[in-house]
């Protein structure tokens, strides 16, 4: 996932590599493991984590790889279906320094503040009030574009956290972005299930294009109330 700071676009989903055998050969470069758009996965309803599953050392090594590929990448949320794993499991982490090339003005109109790290598992995710905001998104499971994307501004979620606990979160502006593109994830729906469909470019075409302006002259563009 790579947050691009210029204009906020976030694209959610990165993995780490795998291991090679050892066959005493030279390794081939290792492949993007970043599960694509066309991969069933990411068109399925994932699975839901049992207790059983919860307290595995096999579950627990998950939600260590998805935060490391999460902060590697780097980016502010994952999926598990985005690693090519149908559980329903996110994390997310919004760190001061992804978002230090964006002006306050910026960060003031993104709604988009500081975010620790979350754990949530079995999430289930609700609309507070009908207002919604739109911004670009983009996505590492649908590499190198970006398109806006109406959003709902405030959302509460309940889920479970890594030691299966109980958590209740109420959040609005960008965190609501997050959680809502990752909860779709887990659905089984990517952000161009809900884009503005002209809207739809390149990285570099849209950070050329529309890098810097404001949201509602963006919006102007495409017709876009």
């Amino acid at each position: 996932m790579r947050t691009l700071l210029f204009f906020s676009i976030f694209a959610l989903g990165c993995a780490t590599g795998a291991g090679a055998l050892n066959t005493g050969k030279p390794m081939d470069p290792v492949p993007n493991p970043i599960t694509q758009t066309g991969a069933l996965v990411l068109r399925e309803r994932a699975k839901d984590v049992s207790p059983e599953q919860l307290v595995s050392p096999e579950f627990q090594a998950l939600i260590t790889r998805m935060v490391d590929a999460m902060r590697k990448a780097p980016g502010v949320g994952l999926a598990a279906p985005q690693l090519g794993v149908s559980l329903r499991v996110l994390v997310m982490e919004d760190r001061p320094e992804l978002q230090a090339s964006l002006t306050p003005a910026e960060l003031a109109e993104r709604e988009r503040v500081p975010v620790p790290l979350r754990v949530l598992i079995n999430p289930t995710l609700t609309p507070i009030g009908e207002e919604k905001v739109t911004f670009f998104e983009g996505c590492l499971s649908v590499s190198g574009y970006a398109a806006l994307v109406e959003r709902f501004r405030e959302v509460e979620v309940s889920g479970l956290d890594e030691r299966g606990q109980p958590q209740t979160w109420r959040v609005r502006g960008w965190p609501a972005r997050i959680l809502q593109h990752e909860v779709d994830h887990l659905n089984g729906t990517l952000y161009i299930d809900r884009m503005v469909s002209r809207s739809f470019g390149t990285l570099p075409q849209v950070k050329a294009l529309y890098g810097g302006k404001r949201i509602e002259e963006i919006k102007q563009t495409f017709g876009v109330k």
